[in-house]
């Protein structure tokens, strides 16, 4: 590993013109020593060539088959040379300098595990989307970012420790890795940010909210909002993370009830009477892709 440098990954999946945007933005910015990885997940019309052809002096790994969201990120984790790693949604923008910011915090302190900027939407950049995250409910595993939907007005510029980072932006320390693991990639997309940061909970560290470095996303850009893509995986993940991160017998079975027999029928119910037919199918068999995920005796190995 290089002392000081940031191994700044990226995960590209027919998002060409997303990373490009934040590559140049990336260049156009940052001072502080960096290196770009970008991991591309077997997007069409050869992106990753296009993307290495347009950026020679990035490193671009491309995938044969879509590893997913923590799979991509562990395969750019095998490639950085960094001190630093700050896993970045390539649907993000930059227009300030956060490296040298993210990385002085965990420079301070070894029990500091992950640390995520202020995010902002973009374009709408004076609109918060993340200032820190509040603890997830063990019974519903809903939670809710602080501050989301609201006017960036200093209300929320005070650092602090936070339940969860915003996967769209969170940087950890590379050696950190062997003493919590890579990102579970069972997961493939949603919950595996949130599974991780319990397991780096569970080694001893904490969670930094760091409203100095702000970072905007262009939400959902890249599976759209309520998507059959994301009410599948989104339902099944849900029983999944109650599996590898509820120890408690009796809260875990009162969990999966909620799930299958609350919000899967209320789900579906909503998605009837307001005539989102094509969800139906993805909600079902996420519910039942779930359940077998959860019986499987090789769940807590992945």
């Amino acid at each position: 590993m290089i002392k000081d440098l940031v191994s700044v990954i990226l995960v590209n999946y027919n998002g060409f013109k997303d990373t490009c945007e934040i590559v140049d933005s990336l260049k156009s910015i940052e001072t502080y020593p960096y290196e770009i990885i970008v991991v591309d997940n077997a997007s069409d019309n050869g992106e990753g060539d296009r993307l290495q052809k347009q950026y020679p002096e990035i490193s671009v790994i491309c995938s044969n088959r879509n590893l997913g969201f923590a799979g991509g990120n562990n395969l750019g984790i095998g490639r950085a040379k960094g001190e630093f790693l700050f896993f970045l949604n390539n649907d993000t923008i930059l227009t300030r300098p956060v490296l040298e910011i993210l990385a002085g915090c965990l420079k301070k302190d070894k029990q500091l595990g992950c640390v995520s900027p202020k995010t902002t939407f973009w374009p709408e950049n004076s609109v918060l989307q993340y200032a820190g995250a509040t603890p997830m409910s063990r019974i519903t595993l809903r939670n809710e970012f602080i501050g989301y939907n609201r006017k960036d007005d200093g209300s929320y510029d005070i650092p602090c420790k936070t339940s969860f980072p915003n996967g769209a932006a969170m940087m950890i320390r590379h050696s950190d890795v062997e003493k919590f693991g890579l990102m579970p990639n069972l997961y493939f997309l949603y919950y595996e940010e949130l599974d991780w940061c319990v397991q780096m909970q569970k080694a001893g560290f904490y969670i930094w909210y760091e409203p100095r470095a702000v970072v905007a996303h262009k939400e959902s850009a890249s599976v759209g909002l309520q998507s059959p893509l994301q009410v599948y995986y989104h339902t099944r993940n849900r029983l999944i993370f109650v599996r590898r991160t509820i120890v408690n017998r009796y809260e875990r079975i009162v969990a999966y009830a909620y799930q299958l027999v609350c919000a899967v029928p209320k789900r579906f119910v909503f998605f009837l009477v307001s005539r989102k037919y094509r969800l139906l199918k993805p909600l079902l068999k996420g519910a039942c892709d779930g359940i077998k995920a959860v019986c499987s005796k090789r769940l807590m190995l992945w």
